[in-house]
């Protein structure tokens, strides 16, 4: 069950990042961020109000708050890597925060079998793979810090949604949303601007606040049912995702290192699935 929940979301935060990469090409970042964010704010905070969620004990909001934080600074270090370094470089990089839920599981005592082990190396290199890497040109060592910095910040984010999670994950995923958004609000008055942001924009970018407001809470429920370390790997597919959507539906050709990327992360899947 767990496996299928992490799949899930992973297939949701791909495609929500497919639909948020689409908007960027005539939208800012700050746009796209905030417009989706609120978005996601309101659909839990709805539910969290339908279900009568809010009298859940509080212990969640520390994990919710620092998820939030760690979500920031790794969306601010991976554009500022993209800004100044290629995107093939950068992008691996990054996918590679995954290493930090597994790590911390591993470490915590978790114990996958052997074929969860060998699935969760396989679909490791696929997810790194399937980011198209290029092995040369960076030309200086900022963006491979800010990468760093990025996938560091998004795994700490997955550790701590993960803890959140124990408590409630609906909850913990609403407190994330309600610190986003009280964190956007003091910069969208700074900039004075939704960057150009139409009606017609609405729709896709309400479309990437839900979709990424479900995964993480299918992510959430996934952690508490199954293994950190798998829940992480099978939750962190998004990037084979949405490069499967970019070449499905825009026609984007895939470099061969990105199809054995898909390959070898399906294999990954296939392993770690068997004994879920």
């Amino acid at each position: 069950m767990y496996a299928a929940l992490a799949l899930l979301s992973s297939l949701m935060w791909g495609t929500a990042d497919f639909l948020g990469g689409s908007v960027s090409r005539r939208l800012p970042a700050l746009a796209v961020y905030g417009i989706s964010q609120v978005a996601g704010f309101v659909v839990l905070v709805a539910v969290a109000t339908g279900t009568g969620a809010w009298s859940t004990d509080p212990g969640y909001w520390p994990w919710a708050i620092a998820s939030s934080v760690l979500g920031l600074v790794g969306m601010v270090a991976f554009y500022s890597a993209l800004a100044i370094g290629p995107m093939g470089i950068v992008s691996p990089l990054v996918s590679l925060s995954v290493v930090v839920p597994v790590a911390v599981a591993l470490l915590g005592g978790e114990l996958p079998s052997s074929l969860q082990v060998l699935g969760i190396l396989a679909a490791t290199i696929g997810i790194l793979l399937a980011s198209g890497p290029e092995l040369s040109g960076a030309e200086s060592a900022r963006p491979l810090a800010f990468a760093g910095v990025a996938a560091l910040a998004f795994g700490g984010m997955f550790v701590f949604m993960a803890r959140g999670s124990e408590v409630s994950a609906l909850m913990t995923m609403t407190g994330m949303r309600v610190t986003s958004v009280v964190m956007f609000i003091p910069i969208a008055m700074i900039a004075r601007s939704f960057g150009g942001a139409t009606r017609r924009d609405l729709l896709p970018l309400a479309a990437v606040g839900v979709l990424d407001a479900t995964a993480n809470v299918l992510y959430g429920v996934a952690t508490t049912i199954g293994l950190l370390s798998t829940t992480a790997v099978l939750g962190s597919l998004y990037p084979v995702v949405t490069a499967v959507l970019a070449a499905a539906l825009l026609h984007e050709r895939l470099r061969p290192v990105q199809y054995a990327g898909v390959a070898v992360a399906l294999a990954g899947v296939l392993m770690i699935s068997a004994t879920a």
